[in-house]
C-alpha cells in the first residue's frame, strides 16, 4: 500500500505540474500566434486610418497606433503586415495573422464569419466631389449616368450595389485602395467618390485640397477589430484592452491627432 500510495501521490504532483505549465502556456504571449508578438494584417493604403509615413515604410495612422497601444497592454510586440483587401479576411482565417486592424465595418455577415471585438471607433459613409465639379449630385441616389468610384469589396462597394440592384444605373469605378479614387477624381476620370467619413475628411482638410464632402450617411456604422471564428481568448484580451485603453483617454488622443476630434466616445455605451 506504501508503494501504491507514494505512486499515487508522485501522479498527483505530475497532474500538477502539467496543469501549472498549462496555465502558464496560456498566459497573454500564447494566445497569439508567434509568443510575445501581436500580428495584425493591415491593408495600409487608407489614410488616415492606416498609411506609410513620407519613407514609404513606417505604418502610421489611427489603426496603427491604437495596435500599438493594444499590443503594449498585452505585453506584445505588434508586427504589422500589409495585405490586398480583397485577401484580408482570409489571411486571418488561415494563421496569416491573429486578428485585422484595418477600417473593419461590423455587419452581421462578416459577425457570421468571424469573431470582432466591440466597436472602438464610429464611421459613416461620405460622397465627395470636386469643389469646382459641373456634377449637380448632392446625394449618391441623384448619381444617375455618372462615373462612382469606391475601394473593391468594402462598405461603399456593398452601398452603392444595393443602390443599382434598386434601379440606380451608374458606372462603378472600382479601385484596389481608396487613395487611387482620389488620384482619378483629381485628373477628372471619375464623378464621384462614396467613401468612409475619416478618409474623406483627411483628404478635404488638407491644404489647397480640391475636394469637399457634399454628403453624410444617415445611418452609422461602426469599426471594430476582426479575429478568426472561435478565437475567443484573444477576442475577450483586446476588448480588455480596448476598454482600458478608452478609460484612460488613450484612444481619445489618437482621434485627436488624427481627426482633430473624439469619434471614438459615440461607441462607449
Amino acid at each position: 500500500m506504501k508503494h501504491a500510495k507514494t505512486a499515487l501521490l508522485g501522479f498527483a504532483v505530475l497532474i500538477l505540474a502539467f496543469a501549472f505549465i498549462t496555465c502558464k502556456g496560456s498566459e497573454k504571449g500564447d494566445i497569439t500566434i508567434q509568443k510575445g508578438v501581436l500580428l495584425i494584417g493591415m491593408e495600409i493604403g487608407y489614410p488616415p486610418m492606416e498609411f506609410y509615413d513620407e519613407d514609404g515604410k513606417t505604418p502610421i495612422g489611427f489603426d496603427v497606433d491604437m495596435g500599438k497601444a493594444i499590443a503594449k497592454k498585452l505585453g506584445l510586440e505588434p508586427k504589422f503586415i500589409d495585405t490586398a483587401w480583397d485577401g484580408i479576411f482570409a489571411g486571418v482565417n488561415t494563421g496569416k495573422y491573429d486578428c485585422i486592424m484595418s477600417s473593419v465595418t461590423i455587419n452581421p455577415v462578416r459577425q457570421e464569419a468571424h469573431n470582432f471585438s466591440r466597436p472602438y471607433i464610429g464611421n459613416t459613409l461620405a460622397m465627395v466631389l470636386l469643389k469646382d465639379t459641373k456634377v449637380s449630385a448632392r446625394t449618391p441616389e441623384e448619381c444617375e449616368g455618372l462615373d462612382v468610384s469606391f475601394q473593391s469589396e468594402t462598405t461603399s462597394d456593398f452601398f452603392m450595389m444595393e443602390l443599382a440592384e434598386e434601379g440606380l444605373v451608374f458606372t462603378p469605378r472600382r479601385y484596389e485602395k481608396v487613395m487611387y479614387c482620389f488620384d482619378e477624381m483629381a485628373l477628372g476620370r471619375v464623378d464621384v467618390i462614396i467613401t468612409d467619413l475619416p478618409v474623406a475628411l483627411d483628404y478635404v482638410s488638407r491644404p489647397n485640397s480640391p475636394f469637399e464632402i457634399v454628403w453624410e450617411s444617415p445611418e452609422p456604422e461602426e469599426f471594430g477589430v476582426c479575429m478568426k471564428k472561435g478565437n475567443n481568448a484573444l477576442t475577450e484580451a483586446i476588448n480588455k484592452a480596448l476598454n482600458e485603453l478608452f478609460a484612460d483617454g488613450t484612444l481619445q488622443k489618437i482621434s485627436h491627432k488624427y481627426f482633430e476630434a473624439d469619434l471614438v466616445s459615440q461607441v462607449w455605451k
